[in-house]
């Protein structure tokens, strides 16, 4: 007596290739694309999810969470200054305060708990797919040109695979001290970017959070690429700063998105008022 239901390879291989396509499809266009899904970019995701933005995740790598997985040196504990223990409260990680204001977590547990609630709170990903350029009009970012992380690795005299480009309101660095996003406006003449300075833990995690903001038109930057971008120091591992800075940013994009909207909307009632 079979144990499963019915459902033949082709089933399986059709379920796979139109739930991807749909989705991709629906987002083609996005009011946030944030390109990095590690701790910054997962909390800003899930905040703006929660205010009913539509947000795209791009992740190069197959997994998601960035180095929140491993705390420093292939160890699995993850550190949290105060007050960033309340993200963790919020997304139900247990955690251990080490001294004052100083808290351990399993990096695994309070990894999948954050991607899990940036999935829950309605954010969408695409994973194993690496950021190649913006897309810019009249001086504003409008969205990222996109391709599989896997054809970066051909070698150059077979990778003639052409990338894709997708819409969006608003672009988010949230790549770490990479930077990709930030690095390919520099590319361009557009911005110049110092690059981070070394570690300091006490003054990087103030630094990050008060640094995140908007850089160019259409364009901000969360996390550890807010170091890159701005010449803070390093923070190394530990993440309340990140998971800080992932907060602040969704807040001021919600904040910008809001302008769009009142403006889009005087538009609006002026054109039905004028007919």
């Amino acid at each position: 007596m079979p144990i499963f239901s019915k459902a033949t390879e082709k089933d399986v291989t059709k379920a796979i290739v139109s739930e991807f396509a749909q989705e991709f499809l629906e987002y083609v266009e996005s009011d946030v694309v944030i390109i990095g899904a590690g701790p910054s970019g997962l909390i800003a995701a899930k905040r703006l999810a929660e205010s009913g933005v539509k947000v795209l995740l791009i992740e190069s790598n197959n997994y998601l969470g960035g180095g929140f997985w491993i705390g420093g040196y292939l160890m699995n504990k993850l550190t949290v200054r105060a007050p960033g223990q309340k993200v963790l409260d919020e997304i139900g990680v247990p955690y251990k305060e080490v001294q004052e204001g100083l808290y351990v977590a399993d990096g695994p547990h309070a990894c999948s708990k954050l991607i899990g609630a940036a999935m829950d709170a309605g954010a969408k990903v695409i994973n194993m797919t690496k950021f190649d350029d913006v897309v810019v009009r009249k001086d504003k970012v409008g969205g990222v040109v996109i391709n599989w992380t896997p054809v970066s690795a051909l070698p150059r005299a077979i990778t003639c695979v052409d990338p894709v480009a997708l819409e969006s309101k608003i672009v988010v660095d949230a790549t770490g001290h990479d930077a990709v996003v930030i690095k390919s406006l520099e590319e361009r003449g557009l911005i110049d970017i110092p690059g981070f300075e070394g570690m300091w833990v006490e003054k990087s995690e103030d630094e990050i959070v008060e640094n995140t903001k908007q850089v160019y038109p259409g364009v901000y930057v969360t996390g550890m690429a807010v170091a890159t971008t701005c010449g803070n120091t390093r923070m190394g591992p530990t993440f309340g700063g990140m998971l800080l800075s992932g907060e602040k940013v969704a807040e001021l994009i919600i904040e910008d998105l809001k302008v769009d909207v009142k403006v889009e909307g005087k538009a609006a009632n002026k054109a039905t008022s004028s007919k």
